[in-house]
């Protein structure tokens, strides 16, 4: 799936994926995608994201990153954003770490 999205959409996109791991969003999660991407781009991007299911989720973010041309040095970057997301609320469920060893394996491969 295309999107049109700058990079810090993908992220806004990409950290509410990340965030959802465990069916909710945190104030300290969303307050962290905050900070990374700003709020503009988080309103923005929270309407997309609440209307896509998880398919389509999955699918724009690979679109996204192949669109930009990620390296694997930017991917392991934002892999380590997603892990500083996932902590931010002071705890890494085990929700979390499957989703987070997912898209290192889905992003990586």
């Amino acid at each position: 799936m295309e999107t049109n999205w700058t990079k810090d959409e993908l992220k806004a996109y990409l950290f509410l994926f990340a965030a959802h791991a465990n069916f909710e969003e945190s104030k300290a999660e969303l307050n962290f995608i905050k900070t990374r991407v700003g709020a503009k781009n988080l309103a923005h991007i929270h309407d997309e994201f609440d209307k896509d299911n998880d398919y389509q989720r999955i699918q724009k973010i690979e679109a996204t990153i192949e669109r930009y041309a990620y390296e694997k040095e930017d991917i392991e970057n934002l892999l380590l954003d997603v892990k500083a997301l996932f902590i931010a609320d002071g705890e890494l469920d085990i929700l979390e770490e499957s989703l987070f060893l997912g898209l290192r394996h889905l992003l990586l491969s």
